[in-house]
């Protein structure tokens, strides 16, 4: 019996240079751009999607790719927002996989209902979020998600998760750990975001709290956390579509107690942060440009001079040269400090480059 034809939002061979940010070339054996729940359960279905490799794409803003990738490449980009309801105590809002984050964030602000500034500016589509548990200055969208909606891509199946099954981490969640990146398990199709009605600043950050004491600010306002932010971002992050990049590009190291005490007795200058629980963080950046990677190059590839912790392809890069680089500044700051750094974003690989030992970074 003839394979039903693919629907017409696939396409073949798709270049996925555009749908990176740091502009790695690669291809898709087959690209799906999915704008709406019903395509992406049509798809499931298709004979020829089932027992095929899948990745979920959003915007591509936290991605490496490897190489050209056999399977299927779905590119989310439902759109849509919403207050659903509200509580005594909270307002609960909802946003389709495909929505913008940055701009989510900011109709939020818009439409008085707070507690989001401090995540304002982090680039992204919104079902990609919770995937890498995104954070800055002091908050990460564990803080706020209330559930999620997803489509099990091998059972064809809906699933509702809350918050507490989502197993959040520091940059990590069930969906990275369960194989979002390796097998593409499940589709985010849509969160639901719980906020505060009580409002309360988050401004202790050390870059907010001396960019609002410089503006005289004593009692700040939502927007203008928001403002402080987007500014701070602003000068000190490249923008992807001037200067490709995949944001940071390692992780903040958490490491013990005793070492973090060690380190700081050496380097009183080290950014420290004690986590709950034991634990403390160390600032990647500041370890990156102690060891003179902070503007500096390596072939088409190097650390921003603003920002250390951000890796930037300054022309024709490929994936070797990012793992080079990778691999360069990791071994710099373990001789200097004897901590390891993580890259934070997901690498995508077809099996055959991953049999070849290529998905290290």
């Amino acid at each position: 019996m003839p394979i039903p034809m693919l629907p017409d939002f696939v396409t073949s061979q798709v270049d996925l240079t555009p749908y990176n940010t740091l502009a790695l070339p690669a291809r898709a054996g087959f690209f799906a751009r999915i704008h709406s729940v019903e395509q992406l359960i049509a798809l499931v279905r298709h004979p020829e999607f089932i027992g095929r490799r899948r990745f979920v794409l959003g915007s591509g803003s936290n991605l490496l790719l490897a190489g050209d990738f056999s399977g299927f490449v779905l590119h989310m980009d439902i759109p849509g927002k919403r207050r659903i309801s509200e509580d005594a105590a909270y307002i609960y809002l909802a946003a389709a996989a495909g929505e913008n984050w940055s701009d989510f964030v900011a109709w939020t602000l818009a439409s008085g209902w707070p507690g989001l500034e401090n995540l304002i500016g982090i680039p992204g589509a919104a079902g990609a979020a919770p995937i890498q548990n995104i954070g800055a200055y002091g908050a990460e969208i564990s803080d706020f998600l209330h559930q999620l909606t997803a489509l099990d891509l091998a059972s064809g199946e809906t699933l509702t998760f809350a918050a507490r099954d989502c197993a959040f981490g520091y940059r990590e969640s069930l969906f990275k750990r369960e194989g979002w990146h390796l097998s593409g398990r499940y589709a985010i199709t849509e969160i639901v975001l719980r906020l505060p009605k009580a409002w309360r600043v988050r401004a202790a950050y050390g870059e907010i709290a001396a960019e609002l004491a410089r503006g005289g600010i004593r009692n700040p306002t939502p927007a203008q956390v928001a403002q402080v932010i987007s500014a701070l971002r602003a000068r000190k992050l490249p923008d992807p579509r001037q200067l490709a990049n995949a944001g940071s590009f390692f992780q903040n190291p958490k490491v013990s107690a005793e070492l973090a005490a060690a380190l700081q007795h050496a380097h009183p200058q080290l950014p420290c942060y004690p986590q709950p629980g034991g634990g403390v963080k160390l600032a990647a950046a500041w370890l990156i440009e102690q060891t003179g990677w902070k503007g500096r190059n390596l072939g088409p590839v190097g650390m921003h001079e603003q920002q250390a912790l951000v890796l930037v392809n300054r022309g024709g890069a490929s994936y070797r040269d990012v793992q080079n680089l990778s691999r360069a500044v990791r071994e710099a700051v373990f001789a200097r400090f004897g901590v390891s750094l993580t890259p934070e974003p997901v690498v995508l690989a077809d099996q055959r480059t991953e049999d070849r030992g290529q998905r290290t970074v």
